[in-house]
């Protein structure tokens, strides 16, 4: 009898999974990306194109001036690494100075740098280079499009290191814009396609807990460099729901205090004891915690998300009607959710 039970409770669960998956699947949720969530290629294309101009107009501009100061321009972030959101408005383009010529003072170097900029640029008026609180803004007029150019300044590395203007706080950090492109690259080309999407569809939901959870922040980077923790230790991401309750999850498990490490460029040995209560040390700079400003009750509302995330997307497959299956993924992803 107790046999019979047991095996009934099995084909009831198993029955129950197959209907919720049939509600929303993989396949619901890359479209959904691609409807709602990522910045559309096009857009991507017309934006890589309007930075790579320039970067081909200061490097026509060095061509004619080798002393010139600034030495280098390299799209980056979300852009660069194909983790776009669909409401990208601008581009981070890092800017290599030359150290020895530049001040090290930042609002002297932003002014500096703009001066440079709007030789190197004449075209432009002066209004549409302005000097913001750690980079420098230019404005295209026809496309509304804003690059942001982060100042890095250069002492001639062969592997592009110099001292980066943080925009979380303006101090200098040491870093390789090349070197961090590579590290994404190698994660992508692991499982590809799946790696960005995933980050993408993270970040949609950090954006939704930013506006609806009281002084929840969780950076990006910080998103991109768990969900490259997961893919080294050989988490599959090619299924959505799963891949997203393998993020949630790891979240709930560690209390965002485990130390996450990689020797990509360094030994784990360079890395130094950590006071920050979240320790996700840059893959290319054993020195720098990338969330060294994130305090305890940070640290505990991303872990708060986390579990309420991973326990809608638990209800959302086990689920017998559609109408409750799209509540509990509109918890994760908020309202623009739609099937």
């Amino acid at each position: 009898m107790m046999k019979l039970v047991q095996n009934t409770e099995r084909k009831v669960s198993l029955l129950r999974y197959v209907m919720s998956r049939n509600h929303v699947d993989h396949k619901d949720l890359a479209r959904f990306a691609q409807e709602k969530v990522n910045l559309p290629k096009a857009k991507a294309d017309e934006y890589r194109a309007q930075a790579r101009r320039l970067r081909e107009k200061l490097n026509g501009y060095l061509g004619e001036h080798p002393d010139f100061t600034l030495r280098k321009m390299l799209i980056s972030g979300s852009l660069a690494k194909g983790t776009a959101l669909r409401s990208l408005n601008d581009i981070d383009v890092a800017c290599y100075v030359s150290g020895t010529n530049a001040p090290s003072d930042i609002p002297k170097l932003l002014e500096y740098l703009a001066e440079k900029l709007r030789k190197a640029f004449p075209n432009f008026s002066p209004d549409q280079v302005k000097p913001q609180t750690y980079s420098i803004t230019i404005s295209f007029r026809g496309s509304g499009l804003d690059v942001d150019i982060v100042p890095i300044l250069y002492f001639g590395d062969e592997n592009w290191y110099g001292d980066l203007i943080s925009q979380d706080d303006g101090s200098f950090l040491k870093t390789s814009i090349p070197r961090h492109l590579e590290f994404a690259q190698k994660r992508k080309d692991a499982q590809p396609q799946h790696f960005t999407q995933v980050v993408r569809l993270i970040k949609f939901w950090a954006k939704k807990e930013k506006r609806e959870r009281n002084g929840f922040r969780f950076k990006s980077f910080m998103i991109e460099m768990i969900l490259a923790k997961l893919v080294d230790e050989g988490t599959d991401l090619s299924n959505y729901p799963e891949a997203l309750q393998s993020f949630f999850t790891y979240i709930a498990m560690t209390g965002m205090r485990k130390e996450i490490i990689f020797s990509d460029y360094y030994p784990k040995s360079d890395v130094g004891i950590i006071q920050s209560p979240i320790k996700i040390i840059d893959p290319v700079n054993p020195e720098n915690n990338v969330a060294r400003l994130y305090n305890e009750h940070q640290a505990d509302l991303i872990v708060d998300a986390a579990l309420e995330a991973g326990d809608a997307i638990d209800a959302a497959l086990t689920a017998t009607t559609k109408q409750d299956t799209m509540y509990y993924w509109q918890k994760v992803f908020g309202s623009s959710f739609q099937m």
